[in-house]
């Protein structure tokens, strides 16, 4: 409620510890890559035409998530415009 959409993370990775640097900063290299079940979801709703089961298959296949529903966002999966 407090911060705009755009700066909410997509994805939550739960860690013991941060890897640290020898200098005893944050490592972001050493930061594991967010899984599939990182990413927030809402309720799954399969895609719907020809369509948008074509754009789901290359989404997927893309991002490395398994299932993508209709409503879904290209980016808050872990998508970016590079």
């Amino acid at each position: 409620a407090v911060l705009p959409d755009y700066m909410v993370p997509s994805a939550y990775v739960l860690m013991e510890a941060f890897p640290l640097t020898p200098n005893g900063k944050l490592d972001r290299k050493a930061l594991p890559a967010p899984d599939g079940d990182a990413y927030a979801r809402q309720v799954f709703e399969a895609p719907q035409g020809e369509i948008e089961a074509t754009i789901a298959a290359v989404w997927s296949e893309l991002l490395g998530v398994e299932t993508i529903s209709r409503n879904d966002s290209f980016f808050a999966l872990g998508g970016h415009s590079l």
